[in-house]
Order: structure tokens, then C-alpha cells, then sequence
């Protein structure tokens, strides 16, 4: 049986982030993709020029329409904007907590933009963590999240997943790529324990939408019924091979998009 996953994420026209590159992640993963559409964004490669929250009572139409009419394996959030939309969010998966929800708490785009309102960061905090499966942190999300410096080595990287997960979600996997060096170390801190997950830096420009891609990954890997420990693992190797891939494609003349479906696009059609 062919599962289904819902994104609740802002969009992006140059299609290497949010709404797009989910879509484009969960097809990859052999899963069925929806999108409910938090924000509009204007963006290429090269940064963010302005983004339109949605109406917040329209987003929570959205995912209720969704979900009246089509069984949903599993929820990954994305750009939340602003805080009314966070607990309209949290107000309509409430009744939903049977189903993985994975956040991946967006605050800045890859060029530097802000993607989340001031206020919002409490919103997020308060009424989405607590309904979370897995969070997917990068470490400058982390210490705005917990008000704290951000980390910059493994030990306060661990502390700092403790400290989220008793934010109210049953697993943290917080990202170690703003980690200098040659490694980008990712720590999963869960009912099981802890876990980290080595990688070797890879050098490329092509790393537009990878927070995207990879939480989206995650969840069509729980919508699957694997462990959060094993949709982790499985989901860091796609998304590596498609990082390595990623100078294949020819998009834009900043932070390209990592290449989603490298496993199929081999030897051209």
C-alpha cells in the first residue's frame, strides 16, 4: 500500500525548497504527496524578497478538508510564518496525534531571509513541539527555540537536544552542518537514547532546500512504519547522494537545489 503524507509548508517558485521540495521528496521516497500552503514566498537561488503568510483560518481549512476525505500516514511541517498560523496548525492536529508528525521549524531561509514572524517563536514553541514525533532543528533554530547561544560543539549540541526534547516532542534530531570542519555530525536524542549520525562534508553550492528535503524524507519514511532511528538513517543516504548529485543539475546562479530523484535519473530518457 502506497502511504500518503501532507506538507503543511510555505511555497517556493524556484521549486528547491518548501511545498516544492517536499512534493518532489516524498515522490522520490515512493510516497503519496499533499500540500496545505502556509505562506506564499518570492525566491530564487540567490535569497528571499518578500513572503504573504496565508490566512490562517484557510490554512486550517485546508488540512481539515485533507484529512476529511483522504487517510494521512504521516504530517511534516515546514515554514509556519506567523504565530496565528502555528495554533491554527496545532488546533486542527490535535485531534489527528495517532499519525508521525515531523517539525522542522523554519526560521531562515538559506541566503539569510527571515521566514518566521518575531512573535511566531513562542507559537511554535508552545503548541507545535509538544504535538511533534521528531523535530528536525538546525543548530541556529535550536538556540533561538531555547533562547540560548548557539552550539558549537558536540557536547552542548547534545545538551541542547535534551533540552528540546523536554519541549514536549518525543524525538530531536537536531543538525550539526553549521559545525565547522570536515564532518556534519547530526545527534538524535529519543526514548531509545541517543544516536549520531556521521557524514563527511560535502563541498558544493547545491544545498538549497536540504533541511527541506531531508525532514520531508524522515516523514515518508515513518509514514512507512520505520522507526525513527531507521527513517533517519535512510533518509540522511538519499539525501547525500542527492547533495553529490546536485551539480548535475543547472538551477539558478546561487544555492542550487539538490538533485531529489538521483537514484532514477540515471543515463537521461
Amino acid at each position: 500500500m502506497i502511504r500518503n503524507v501532507l506538507s503543511i509548508a510555505g511555497s517556493d517558485p524556484s521549486g528547491g525548497a518548501g511545498i516544492q521540495a517536499d512534493l518532489k521528496s516524498f515522490s522520490a521516497r515512493g510516497v503519496y504527496g499533499m500540500a496545505a500552503i502556509t505562506a506564499l514566498t518570492a525566491q530564487n537561488t540567490r535569497g528571499v524578497s518578500a513572503f504573504v503568510p496565508v490566512e490562517a483560518d484557510f490554512l486550517a481549512e485546508q488540512i481539515r478538508m485533507v484529512f476529511a476525505d483522504v487517510r494521512v500516514d504521516a504530517v511534516k511541517i515546514g515554514m509556519i510564518a506567523t504565530a496565528a498560523n502555528a495554533i491554527a496548525v496545532a488546533e486542527v492536529l490535535r485531534a489527528h496525534t495517532r499519525v508521525p508528525i515531523i517539525l522542522d521549524p523554519v526560521m531562515v531561509a538559506k541566503g539569510g531571509a527571515s521566514l518566521l514572524d518575531a512573535d511566531a517563536v513562542d507559537a511554535v514553541r508552545q503548541h507545535l513541539l509538544p504535538l511533534a514525533t521528531v523535530i528536525t532543528p538546525n543548530l541556529p533554530e535550536s538556540a533561538v527555540l531555547l533562547g540560548m547561544e548557539e552550539a558549537s560543539d558536540r557536547a552542548t549540541m547534545a545538551d541542547q537536544a535534551r533540552r528540546l526534547m523536554a519541549l514536549g516532542p518525543q524525538a530531536v534530531l537536531l543538525k550539526g552542518g553549521h559545525l565547522g570542519g570536515d564532518e556534519s555530525p547530526d545527534v538524535l536524542i529519543g526514548p531509545s537514547g541517543t544516536e549520531w549520525f556521521e557524514g563527511p562534508r560535502v563541498e558544493t553550492e547545491s544545498t538549497h532546500g536540504t533541511g527541506c528535503s531531508l525532514s520531508s524524507a524522515i516523514t515518508a519514511e515513518l509514514a512507512k512504519g520505520l522507526s525513527p532511528r531507521t527513517a533517519v538513517r535512510v533518509a540522511k543516504d538519499w539525501l547525500t547522494g542527492a547533495i553529490e548529485e546536485a551539480e548535475t543539475l543547472a538551477v539558478g546562479s546561487g544555492h542550487g537545489p539538490v538533485h531529489h530523484f538521483h537514484h532514477l535519473w540515471k543515463g537521461g530518457f
